[in-house]
Formats: structure tokens, sequence, C-alpha cells
């Protein structure tokens, strides 16, 4: 066995299907076993894998034991001659494996290899080559040196700014990403330390294999960054850079690595310094996603009572100038509109990371209709206008919109609006209908322009080799990327470098039934499956909860009628209490669950049938669970729950 490669799962199943699809093409003409070690994914990962690698030897873990642990595992087992420990979310051209291979073999002192490494968008990632994190290189990353003189010897020291991408160079550090060792060099080292159970182990592999001697040249083991290749790593896939688990856990590795080492480092200097620094970054990036997060929230807010003070004074100067208000009523007035605009935006779904014209519309119609009804329902001496709340409501959403517009058109703001984007597929004829087909089923919405073929055919747009002139000439906003065997993953790789940075590029590998990609190595990876279900999306699922807590609020308060007409009242109101707590929920799956999104236990099956009274068999409850998770609708629950009111209290 010339080489073992160990892949950790956890929750990427599609990031890993095209990443075997392309360790199969690297493995042609090469004695290679594949190990995955999945860390309990609650994704389906097993069913949707297992049958379609049954080359590949899988490991089942039960809980998520850490990525150190999970190689271990895998390397026990490995019989290869070289070992590489390769994250799920990259994509290995065909020759990466024979090219590393040799290197190592003809380099005695070389242990271990890391790789060129390129992200979604064909940007190189400086973590391809790293120095040890020393205090003053750590200083020099941490505080922003770096960033402003990356190619600098000093300041640019952790990522090795000044030595060539394009060039082969003795490093400290390789990146947990893709590590090829030598198995006489593990059996020295051992594996991973487990005590690091994600970040930190890379680190503190790479410093070991190098206080180890090579038998051959009775020197110390080296490590090499290996331009000679080049893989995608989407990144994106793991804990969120800013977040405080990402911290927590970082912060803990950093020290762990000092401590661990003090002979070469000083640690109390060094976890002093990290400490420190760490979560100044941390707050600093909390900041800033806060920001992000809530700034947009509060413009609006700050926007729509100056509009409708404006509103006010038109009407009281230029229409009605006879009518008195009360100032302090109008500002109460205006701002309880704000607030329920921004709780309404909250469930429609208008501050997510993608926006649509028609959520602005949802929040704004949904929040003046509340308002009417709230205002008719006011005692008379406390309403003022309609006039006011109708022309406030139209003048903010028009201001709004356009705020928006402004926000998409100066890329502040990402727009998931499709009337003005184009997809354009580059493979050949016979992959792009497959693919098509995939894309019809699980996003509608998308503009198909054309494809560019590798290969001279009748109806496509250009050749793939002129892609950067044809898009020239039709404006495109994303490129997939359809492997086959007349466009390799290698050309792939070396198309994603070329490509446009504005342009967002997505991956297909030949006989998958996905297609990845990523637009920031900050963010989650994008992903398009056979089955998008609507259950999947964020909004989705606070509707489903907003509408869990109403009928159990309702049920609660209305508690004495349900001693008149439900058979269980008790039990009903138990269930009542186990939903708004938010330990079950009203209406769900039935059964086995496999491969959908995740729900509570439920106390009605997806038509509203109580699980004691079902009579479907395995397969039958497979598809009406599935076909709930695809048509989910809020409205259809709220129907289903009251419908089916006297089964609510069955257990």
């Amino acid at each position: 066995m010339q080489l073992s490669v160990i892949i950790v799962n956890y929750n990427v199943k599609y990031f890993l299907e095209q990443c075997l699809f392309s360790v199969q093409k690297a493995s042609t003409d090469l004695a290679v076993e594949v190990w995955v070690v999945d860390n309990a994914s609650q994704d389906g990962s097993r069913n949707y894998l297992e049958a379609k690698f049954p080359w590949v030897r899988f490991i089942w873990n039960h809980t998520n034991i850490g990525f150190a642990k999970a190689n271990n595992q895998a390397l026990q087992k490995a019989t290869g001659e070289f070992v590489l420990f390769l994250n799920p979310d990259t994509i290995v051209p065909e020759d990466c494996f024979t090219k590393c291979i040799n290197f190592l073999k003809q380099q005695a002192d070389v242990g271990a290899l890391g790789i060129r490494m390129i992200d979604g968008k064909g940007m190189f990632l400086p973590e391809s080559k790293r120095s040890f994190p020393s205090p003053s290189a750590s200083f020099y990353k941490l505080s922003g040196l770096s960033f402003l003189f990356p190619k600098s010897k000093t300041f640019g020291r952790y990522h090795l700014g000044h030595l060539s991408e394009h060039q082969n160079h003795e490093v400290d550090v390789l990146s947990g990403a893709f590590i090829m060792v030598k198995k006489e060099v593990l059996q020295q080292t051992g594996g991973f330390d487990e005590s690091f159970f994600m970040y930190g182990e890379d680190i503190d592999l790479s410093f070991r294999i190098q206080q180890k001697i090579c038998k051959e040249t009775k020197t110390n083991y080296k490590n090499y960054y290996f331009s000679d290749s080049t893989i995608i790593h989407f990144k994106g896939e793991s804990t969120r850079k800013g977040s405080l688990n990402y911290v927590r856990m970082f912060y803990k590795a950093m020290n762990l690595f000092a401590n661990k080492h003090a002979t070469a480092f000083n640690a109390g200097i060094f976890s002093a310094f990290i400490s420190v620094a760490i979560w100044v970054r941390a707050l600093l990036s909390l900041f800033k996603r806060a920001l992000q997060k809530t700034g947009l929230a509060l413009l609006d807010v700050i926007i729509i009572l100056l509009l409708f003070w404006v509103v006010k004074y038109f009407w009281t100067v230029f229409i009605k100038p006879q009518n008195v208000y009360q100032n302090q009523l109008l500002l109460i007035s205006f701002a309880g509109f704000a607030g329920l605009f921004l709780l309404v935006s909250y469930y429609t779904g208008l501050y997510e990371k993608k926006f649509r014209y028609k959520k602005l519309w949802h929040s704004l119609t949904i929040s003046l209709i509340l308002i009417l009804a709230a205002y008719s329902l006011l005692p008379e001496h406390f309403r003022f206008s309609r006039g006011i709340v109708l022309a406030g409501s139209v003048l903010s959403f028009s201001v709004l919109a356009a705020w928006r517009w402004m926000l998409v058109k100066v890329s502040l703001l990402e727009s998931d609006d499709y009337t003005d984007s184009n997809t354009i597929f580059a493979g050949t004829q016979n992959e792009v209908e497959q693919i098509n087909s995939l894309i019809g089923t699980s996003e509608k919405n998308k503009n198909i322009a054309g494809f560019l073929s590798p290969i001279q055919e009748e109806h496509s747009l250009g050749l793939l080799s002129n892609y950067t002139q044809v898009l020239a000439n039709i404006p495109a906003t994303e490129l997939v990327f359809c492997e086959s065997d007349q466009l390799s993953f290698s050309e792939i790789i070396s198309l994603y470098q070329k490509a446009n940075n504005k342009i967002t590029l997505r991956l297909h590998a030949g006989g998958s039934n996905s297609i990845v990609g990523s637009d920031s190595k900050n963010e989650t990876g994008n992903t398009v499956g056979a089955k998008q279900y609507i259950l999947d999306h964020t909004v989705n699922k606070r509707l489903k909860r907003l509408g869990d807590v109403f009928c159990s609020i309702l049920f609660i308060i209305t508690t004495p009628l349900h001693f008149i007409f439900n058979k269980h009242p008790v039990v009903l109101l138990h269930h009542s209490f186990e939903v708004l707590s938010n330990k079950k929920t009203w209406m769900g799956y039935t059964g086995d669950v496999q491969q959908l999104p995740i729900l509570k236990s439920s106390i009605l099956g997806p038509a509203g049938v109580p699980h004691s009274k079902n009579i479907l068999n395995s397969d039958g409850l497979q598809l009406a669970n599935d076909w709930y998770a695809l048509t989910y609708e809020p409205l259809y629950d709220l129907v289903t729950i009251f419908t089916n009111y006297k089964n609510l209290g069955v257990k």
C-alpha cells in the first residue's frame, strides 16, 4: 500500500462527496486506501455516502471525539507507506498524490509536506506555509502588521510572506488541511496529540516531526511547502472565526502548545501574550460581526422614525393644519411601528446574509396590517391619523428599497434576487444537462444563461479556453465548473485561479449529486444538493418555532375549554408546556428520520396524525417525512394543528 488517505468528516457530506471523487481520480495507478472517520454527523452523511463510495473505509463515531483523536483512529489501521491527512472540504488534482510521493521519495530528510492551497474564489491561502507561532510572529499577525507588510521577512513571518508561493520551501508548520507524512516518521512521532480537540494539532505535529532524526542522513527531519501542485480548500466549514467558541478553542490550543514545548518557547510570556491578543482580536471581530448584523437594522429604525416625523410635519402643515397631535403619543406610536417592523423582519428573514426585495415588501406590509389593526382597537382619544400611518409606510418602503438598492450596487449588501443574475456552466453538454436537472429541482430561481464547453459543441456559448473573453461580453454572476473526462480537476483548479474575483465559483464532480463552493473563509460554504429542503431555511425554522409558541400559549390561556372539548386535557396541557419550553414541536416527523432537517420530537406526524395512530410502513413514513420537509408551509402547520385539535392530547 503506497498511500493511506485519512479524512475526518463532520456535517459536510456534500463537500466530502466532491472531495472523494477528486481523491478517486488522484489515486489512479497508485495503491491507495481511503479512510473516512465521521464524528457523529447529523446531516445524513452515512446514508448519503456509504453506498455511493464502497471503496472507502468508513468509521462511524457516535460522538464528536475531536479532529486529532478521529485522525488517530484511522492512523492505527492505516497500512500505507505514506499517510495523507486531508480535510473534507478540499479538491485535489489528478496528479497531486503522484507528485507529492515522488518528492518525498527523492528527499530523504523531508519528513512531511504541505501543499499550495487556494480558496473557493481562486485566491492563494497564506496558511499554506507558516512559521511557528512565536510571541513576536504572533504579535505581528494579531496586531495587523503582517497584513500591512505581507512580504516583510520580519512582519510577515507568521505566513512566511517573503517566500514565493510558486517555489518549494522548507517551512515550520504544515496546514492540517493537507499533510502528507512518511509512515516511518509517524512511527517515531506518533499521530496527533489528542489533547488538542480542534486547532493547534497540526502545529504540534509539525514541531514534533522536526525534532526527530532521519536515520539515512543523521539530521533532523524537515517539513516542506510543495508548490508543484495546487489544491482547493474551500474553508469556512468549521467554527467561525471571531465566535466565542473559536476564541475559547484556539486560545486553549495555543496555550497547550506553548506549555507542552516550553523548552523551545517561553511558555509564560507566550501564554500571557496570546491570552491578551486573542481576546482583543476576538472582541474586535465580534464587534464587527455585531455591527454587520445589527447596524443595518438600527439604520432602518432611524430612517423609519425620521420619515414618519417628516410625514407628520407635512401632514400638519399642508394637509390638515387644523389638527393638533400630541408629540409624545406620536413618538410612542412611531417607535412602536419601527419596533414591530424589526420583529416582523426577523421572522421574514430581511436581515439574513442575502437580501431580497420581496422580504422587505413582506416586512412592511405585515407591519402595516398589524399596526392598523392595533390602531383600530385603540380608544378614540389615543388615535391620531390613518393617513400619517399609510403615508409614512409608503415613504418608508420607497426609501428603504432605494437604500437597499444602493447598498447592493456598491457591493456592501449581497442580493439574492435572481432577476439580474446569470449562471453559466463550464463543461460538456452531457454534464450540463445532468447538472441543469439537479439545479432545476433545488434552485428554481436561477437564470441559466448557457454553457462554455472544453470541446467544440454546437450549442455552447464558446470554448472554455476563451472563457475570460466570453464572460467579458456576457454579464454572468456565477460560474459552475462541471468535472468530466473532458474537464479534469487539474484544469478546473487552474481556471479557478484565472477567474474574475467578482464572479461566484461553484464545482460539481461528474457522478455527484451536489454542487459546492465557498465565498468567504469565515462563513459556512455554499452547497446545492439533490434535494433542497424548505424546512432547512433559517427563516422557516424561526416561523415554525413562532407557530409552536403561539399555539402553546393559546392552548394554555384557554385551559378551561379543553376540559369540555378534549378527551385528554391534562396531556394536552403537558404537551403545550413541553413545546413552549422547546422540548418538542407540535408537528414533525414520525419514525426513524434519515437525511432530513433536524427537528424536536413531535406531537403530530406530517399529516397531523398522532404517532400511536400511524398505519404507514417504514417506506411510507420516510416518504411522508420527506414531503413535509420539502414542502413545509407555516400556515399548513397551523391549519393542521387546529384541524386535529382532538388528537393533541393523545400520548
